[in-house]
């Protein structure tokens, strides 16, 4: 009795089963008829176009093919309605048929997925769905450089497809550095990065693209990727186009560009009057900076970098180094006038913590006004940005205690003082969770808030 107890849920579990999947099917199928995958129009071209083939072949044999076709489907009714009535084999048939095309669609789908993504889990039409909703998403700038803006970037990803990253190229240390000074070509490193955050390529390619060299005489150091693009940069006589090589490759969502194809040093005043040259010196500077500049001065944008400002519709900087990852971007005229000129939000994002000889003791509201002084010293008296987003106070933890023993305190947030000044400000839990010897912010956290942002100040205005 027992047993055949356990037979019979057993037989119950796999009906369940066996119908669950029928409907999860049935779903999938239905899910190629939603609107936005641009499916339905091309199946219903294709229903016309047979249709009307049809009908110029009868045309051309003087209707006989159709007199015949009616003969024969009459005689099928005649022999298909005196065995059942017209009532139940009506129904019947009609369901036959949609039963065929269901198979047919679903035999089809699943040979498409086999062909285009044999090894993944995804669902083609869930695939698409995805990819329509992305092609959909905002116009986004993100202005930056070093990890911050590919940690953005990662983040940004999931909600548009539509996303130009603007990377510094002052860098003038470690890998890039080095294939700067040994090859004459601009420091690949930032871009390399954002190339992989945005890269919708297999996981083992990105890893391949960011893998560094941990021996080798003359490889140590390096990256993979620092190296590929060098080597595109020589073969295609420019940056620009080594990056756009390698967009391919990586599959990348959007596009990265360089913020000039220039090749430029940076060089800082700090506030005793001392000039500092390479970025690589600023950052390890101990005293406070005053301004910043690029030698030689004034160099052009890239035309692409600037028509995307011009379409953007939310444009970000941050987060990232203030003097050595952030206001180098503004030290591109036309870039600055770009941004002057669209009438997009735009968010600075604040580091989490401050850095040590770069941004001692400076919290958000003078973060701001360094920006603000930068634009002057070029003329530029109208504030870029118009919203503000920060981390919200962090709580006592290990982490923070370790920086602060190392000369770093996190960026207070003086929020009343900025909205005071006509900023819309947030403060919300940007770092990431995992436990990691570094504070980072979370891609995810971060991206979430920058289009909480965007909504509110679209609703504002």
């Amino acid at each position: 009795m027992k047993k055949k107890k356990k037979r019979v849920q057993r037989n119950l579990s796999y009906l369940k089963k066996s119908n669950l999947g029928l409907i999860n099917r049935a779903i999938r199928i239905l899910s190629w008829l939603l609107p936005g995958l641009v499916i339905k129009r091309w199946m219903i071209t294709s229903a016309i176009g047979l249709l009307t083939s049809l009908l110029g072949i009868a045309i051309w044999t003087n209707l006989r093919p159709l007199y015949w076709l009616i003969d024969i489907f009459f005689w099928i009714m005649n022999r298909l309605t005196s065995v059942l009535p017209i009532a139940i084999l009506g129904p019947l048939i009609f369901i036959f048929g949609l039963l065929l095309i269901g198979i047919g669609q679903n035999r089809s789908i699943n040979s498409i997925q086999k062909a285009l993504v044999p090894e993944k889990d995804t669902f083609l039409v869930d695939a698409l769905r995805v990819k329509s909703k992305l092609n959909r998403g905002p116009n986004i700038v993100a202005i930056g450089g070093g990890t911050g803006l590919s940690t953005l970037l990662k983040g940004l990803k999931n909600y548009s497809s539509n996303i130009t990253a603007i990377v510094t190229v002052s860098d003038d240390g470690g890998s890039s550095g080095v294939l700067r000074k040994q090859l004459g070509v601009q420091p690949p490193g930032d871009i390399r990065n954002c190339l992989a955050a945005l890269s919708n390529e297999e996981p083992i390619l990105t890893r391949l693209f960011q893998y560094r060299f941990s021996g080798g005489s003359g490889l140590e150091g390096h990256s993979f990727g620092n190296l590929f693009l060098s080597a595109l940069t020589t073969i295609t006589g420019s940056l620009e186009k080594a990056v756009q090589a390698s967009s391919k490759v990586l599959a990348v969502q959007g596009q990265v560009l360089p913020a000039t194809n220039i090749d430029v040093m940076l060089w800082a005043e700090l506030e005793d009057g001392q000039k500092i040259y390479g970025e690589s010196n600023i950052s390890q500077s101990k005293k406070l900076i005053s301004r910043i500049g690029y030698l030689p001065e004034n160099p052009s944008a890239l035309p692409s970098a600037i028509e995307s400002i011009k379409e953007a519709d939310l444009i970000v900087l941050g987060p990232g180094s203030l003097y050595t990852s952030l206001l180098p971007n503004l030290l591109v005229p036309e870039i600055v006038d770009a941004l002057l000129k669209s009438n997009a939000p735009k968010i600075y994002i604040s580091n989490l913590m401050t850095q040590p000889g770069e941004t001692d003791g400076l919290d958000v509201y003078q973060h701001i006004k360094a920006i603000e002084k930068q634009l002057l010293n070029f003329g530029v008296k109208t504030r870029i940005f118009n919203a503000i987003l920060s981390q919200v106070k962090f709580e006592k933890s290990p982490l923070v205690d370790y920086y602060q023993s190392k000369g770093a305190v996190p960026v207070v947030c003086n929020k009343e003082k900025l909205i005071s000044e006509g900023y819309f400000v947030l403060q919300a839990p940007l770092y990431s969770r995992k436990i990691t010897p570094t504070l980072r912010h979370d891609s995810r956290r971060l991206a979430r808030a920058v289009m909480f942002i965007n909504k509110k100040l679209k609703k504002l205005n």
